[in-house]
């Protein structure tokens, strides 16, 4: 009988444990997040106030991936834009593979869909990127094929941008990034962006504080024209699953 139950003990121990590495090793994956402020190349979309998002990815065995993202906005509604766009949904599929010992290729295509945005040009954006991945470090260029962000006569802009994540233990990273974002044609639109955000991992979730800011005065937004891109600190909460 002691066999028997021993038997069955290790059988449900091991069918519990394949189902956590076939669940570890998915394909697909979620995520959720609150922010005070959703900050992207350190201007702020959201007006600097929260915002809720969320997406999905799906890798593939083979390097490819997939994947959508989704967030409240409000900048396509302020002036000057004086849109009707309530949120963005990003749609994106790369390959990533490693080209030497330690050295990761990431390259793809990233679109910017801001649904019933009217503005002329349209702010839906597709930009191709590529980035080389050493370590910690991270450095990626985003090449937009169209206007970029409702900007006119934009195509062709870009972003250049360089960032790492360091592990100091007990769950915290430190994460220091400064980007570049070329606006062509239009020279008084271009500027430097920088953070500097600790994360840390907690009972699932990962929170976030990250000081982040610009060089540039010219985007504004809200009735009291508040500057997006003054430097300012962001919290965040995240869930993946």
């Amino acid at each position: 009988m002691k066999l028997i139950l021993a038997a069955l003990a290790f059988t449900l121990t091991f069918a519990a444990s394949a189902a956590v590495a076939e669940e570890a090793a998915s394909p697909l994956s979620f995520n959720v997040s609150l922010t005070s402020d959703y900050r992207y190349r350190g201007l702020s979309q959201s007006r600097l106030d929260p915002a809720l998002q969320g997406g999905a990815d799906y890798a593939f065995a083979n390097g490819f991936y997939l994947g959508t993202w989704a967030s409240t906005i409000k900048w396509i509604k302020d002036a000057p834009f004086n849109g009707g766009a309530n949120a963005e949904i990003d749609v994106y599929g790369g390959y990533k593979t490693e080209i030497a010992s330690g050295l990761m290729l990431d390259f793809g295509a990233l679109t910017y869909i801001y649904p019933g945005n009217d503005l002329n040009p349209r702010a839906d954006t597709t930009e191709i990127y590529g980035a080389l991945s050493f370590g910690p470090v991270t450095a990626k260029y985003s090449h937009s094929v169209t206007n970029l962000f409702g900007t006119a006569d934009s195509k062709g802009s870009g972003y250049v941008d360089v960032s790492a994540s360091f592990d100091i233990g007990g769950g915290f990273t430190v994460v220091p990034h400064v980007g570049y974002q070329r606006v062509k044609n239009t020279s008084a639109a271009s500027y430097t962006d920088y953070s500097l955000t600790l994360n840390k991992d907690y009972a699932g979730f990962t929170f976030g504080a990250a000081y982040v800011g610009t060089n540039t005065d010219v985007y504004v937004g809200g009735p009291s024209l508040k500057n997006l891109g003054k430097d300012g600190l962001v919290v965040s909460v995240k869930k993946v699953f």
